[in-house]
This record gives structure tokens, C-alpha cells and sequence, in this order.
């Protein structure tokens, strides 16, 4: 199980990935939005094993947020989403693992993070 930051502004999107991650098991904090995602990551986001993000959003955008995300933890993966063209991400930070094509089905959403969590070591959540 893994402790998943999604950032994503479409309400319909981001309830079926909230689903399809919980149904894997994982715990899910959701932003509705880029400003959001980051007070999560500045405020806990020590936290995170993933931090899921659609590209396009109003306010900052995903390649920004990933960019912001990577200079506060630089060992956080980054998963991005787009229903648009996979090119216009070239500028993200180093610390994207993947860019998931919209629209997906819940395999592969479920085949990315899974893909995403195994490339980077998990925290671990246990209660102290």
C-alpha cells in the first residue's frame, strides 16, 4: 500500500482514479488543483510515495508543479497525466517516472503507479 498525492481538477477523472487507486489499496489525498497539491507537498510531503498529477490545470499547471515538486523532494516519483499530446512535457522534472495517456482504463492506471511505485523505495506508513 502506498501513500498517493493526485492532483487532478477534472471531478469526473479524478473520482474514477481515486477509485481505481483505492481499490489497489492505496491511501489517496486528493488536491483539486495545482496550488492545493502544493501545500500538500510543502506542508507533508515527506509522506508521499507518488505524487500522481494531471499536466493540464488551471492555476499551475502539472510540468510546473512538477518542477516545484522536484526541488522540494527530489526522491518523490512523478506520475503525469494528459488527455493531450505527451510532447508537451518535455520540460518536466527528472523525478517523472511516466506520462499516462487519457483516457486509460483502470488496468492501466493500475499498471502505471504500480510501475511508478516499484521504481522508487517505498515509506513506510506503520502506526509508531
Amino acid at each position: 500500500m502506498a501513500h498517493i498525492l493526485l492532483a487532478e481538477d477534472d471531478l469526473p477523472v479524478r473520482d474514477f482514479i481515486y477509485r481505481v487507486l483505492m481499490m489497489d489499496g492505496h491511501e489517496v489525498v486528493i488536491a483539486h488543483e495545482g496550488q492545493e497539491a502544493l501545500r500538500y507537498i510543502t506542508s507533508c510531503g515527506d509522506q508521499f510515495d507518488l505524487f500522481l498529477s494531471d499536466i493540464r490545470m488551471p492555476v499551475i499547471d502539472g510540468v510546473t508543479l512538477s518542477q516545484l515538486v522536484f526541488r522540494l523532494l527530489p526522491k518523490l516519483p512523478i506520475l503525469l497525466m494528459t488527455g493531450y499530446s505527451s510532447q508537451e512535457c518535455h520540460e518536466h522534472a527528472p523525478s517523472v517516472i511516466g506520462v499516462l495517456q487519457k483516457p486509460f482504463t483502470v488496468d492501466g492506471m493500475q499498471e502505471a503507479v504500480r510501475s511508478a511505485l516499484g521504481k522508487m523505495p517505498m515509506k513506510s506508513h506503520l502506526a509508531s
